[in-house]
Protein backbone atom coordinates (compact mmCIF):
# COMPACT_ATOMS: atom_id res chain seq x y z
CA UNK A 1 0.00 0.00 0.00
CA UNK A 2 1.59 3.01 -0.91
CA UNK A 3 1.69 6.45 1.04
CA UNK A 4 0.08 9.52 -0.42
CA UNK A 5 1.38 12.97 0.95
CA UNK A 6 -1.82 14.81 0.55
CA UNK A 7 -2.32 16.72 3.47
CA UNK A 8 1.25 16.82 4.69
CA UNK A 9 2.32 18.53 1.16
CA UNK A 10 -1.00 20.94 1.68
CA UNK A 11 -0.24 21.89 4.87
CA UNK A 12 3.59 22.53 4.22
CA UNK A 13 2.56 24.47 0.96
CA UNK A 14 -0.23 26.68 2.81
CA UNK A 15 3.03 27.15 5.41
CA UNK A 16 4.89 29.14 2.62
CA UNK A 17 1.90 30.94 0.94
CA UNK A 18 0.68 32.52 3.84
CA UNK A 19 4.44 33.44 4.78
CA UNK A 20 4.21 34.72 0.73
CA UNK A 21 1.23 36.82 1.30
CA UNK A 22 1.78 40.51 0.15
CA UNK A 23 4.04 39.53 -2.06
CA UNK A 24 3.38 40.70 -6.19
CA UNK A 25 1.80 38.74 -8.53
CA UNK A 26 3.05 34.61 -9.24
CA UNK A 27 5.19 34.92 -5.84
CA UNK A 28 2.28 34.91 -3.91
CA UNK A 29 0.03 32.24 -6.05
CA UNK A 30 2.70 29.28 -7.39
CA UNK A 31 4.21 27.92 -4.98
CA UNK A 32 7.39 27.22 -6.48
CA UNK A 33 7.80 31.12 -6.88
CA UNK A 34 6.55 32.11 -3.04
CA UNK A 35 8.94 29.33 -1.70
CA UNK A 36 11.76 30.86 -3.19
CA UNK A 37 11.02 34.07 -2.42
CA UNK A 38 10.23 33.53 0.87
CA UNK A 39 13.50 31.91 1.37
CA UNK A 40 15.29 35.02 -0.14
CA UNK A 41 13.01 37.41 2.32
CA UNK A 42 14.03 35.14 5.10
CA UNK A 43 17.70 35.63 4.30
CA UNK A 44 17.36 39.65 3.99
CA UNK A 45 15.64 39.38 7.11
CA UNK A 46 18.44 37.94 9.01
CA UNK A 47 20.96 40.16 7.44
CA UNK A 48 19.39 43.30 8.08
CA UNK A 49 18.67 42.86 11.60
CA UNK A 50 22.59 42.91 12.12
CA UNK A 51 22.63 45.68 9.43
CA UNK A 52 20.16 47.67 11.33
CA UNK A 53 22.54 48.00 14.46
CA UNK A 54 25.32 49.37 11.96
CA UNK A 55 23.10 52.02 10.17
CA UNK A 56 21.99 53.25 13.58
CA UNK A 57 25.23 53.93 14.79
CA UNK A 58 26.81 55.52 11.96
CA UNK A 59 23.43 57.78 12.19
CA UNK A 60 24.78 58.67 15.85
CA UNK A 61 28.18 59.02 15.06
CA UNK A 62 27.29 61.68 12.29
CA UNK A 63 24.62 63.72 14.40
CA UNK A 64 27.04 64.04 17.27
CA UNK A 65 30.03 64.78 15.16
CA UNK A 66 27.88 67.85 14.07
CA UNK A 67 26.76 68.95 16.96
CA UNK A 68 30.40 68.75 18.27
CA UNK A 69 31.61 70.93 15.23
CA UNK A 70 29.28 73.44 15.87
CA UNK A 71 31.29 73.97 18.84
CA UNK A 72 34.97 74.12 17.14
CA UNK A 73 35.54 70.25 17.84
CA UNK A 74 35.55 67.09 15.71
CA UNK A 75 33.89 63.91 16.86
CA UNK A 76 37.21 61.84 17.20
CA UNK A 77 38.54 64.89 20.46
CA UNK A 78 34.83 64.95 21.48
CA UNK A 79 34.69 61.27 22.13
CA UNK A 80 38.54 61.31 23.58
CA UNK A 81 37.32 64.40 26.18
CA UNK A 82 34.23 62.60 27.32
CA UNK A 83 36.45 59.43 28.25
CA UNK A 84 38.75 62.18 29.71
CA UNK A 85 36.19 63.46 31.66
CA UNK A 86 34.58 60.18 32.82
CA UNK A 87 31.18 60.73 30.77
CA UNK A 88 29.59 57.88 29.87
CA UNK A 89 27.15 58.21 27.69
CA UNK A 90 26.77 55.99 24.66
CA UNK A 91 26.05 57.49 21.06
CA UNK A 92 22.44 56.65 21.05
CA UNK A 93 21.84 58.93 24.21
CA UNK A 94 24.61 61.60 22.85
CA UNK A 95 23.00 62.07 19.73
CA UNK A 96 19.31 62.52 20.54
CA UNK A 97 20.93 65.74 23.60
CA UNK A 98 22.36 66.91 20.09
CA UNK A 99 19.01 67.11 18.52
CA UNK A 100 16.93 67.89 20.63
CA UNK A 101 18.60 69.32 23.70
CA UNK A 102 21.49 71.39 22.20
CA UNK A 103 22.12 73.22 25.42
CA UNK A 104 22.62 70.41 27.60
CA UNK A 105 24.80 69.40 24.66
CA UNK A 106 26.95 72.18 24.61
CA UNK A 107 27.41 71.60 28.90
CA UNK A 108 28.61 68.50 28.31
CA UNK A 109 31.09 69.74 24.56
CA UNK A 110 32.67 72.15 27.12
CA UNK A 111 33.21 69.07 29.73
CA UNK A 112 35.17 67.68 27.41
CA UNK A 113 36.77 70.63 26.38
CA UNK A 114 38.27 71.35 29.84
CA UNK A 115 39.12 67.42 30.43
CA UNK A 116 41.19 67.81 27.09
CA UNK A 117 43.14 71.65 28.35
CA UNK A 118 43.91 69.63 31.37
CA UNK A 119 46.13 66.94 30.12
Amino acid sequence: MRVKTGTVRRKRHKKILKQAKGYYSGRRKHFRKAKEQVEHALVYAYRDRKRRKRDFRRLWIIRINAGARLHGMSYSTFMHGLKLANIELDRKILADMAMSNPEAFAKIVDRAKEALANL
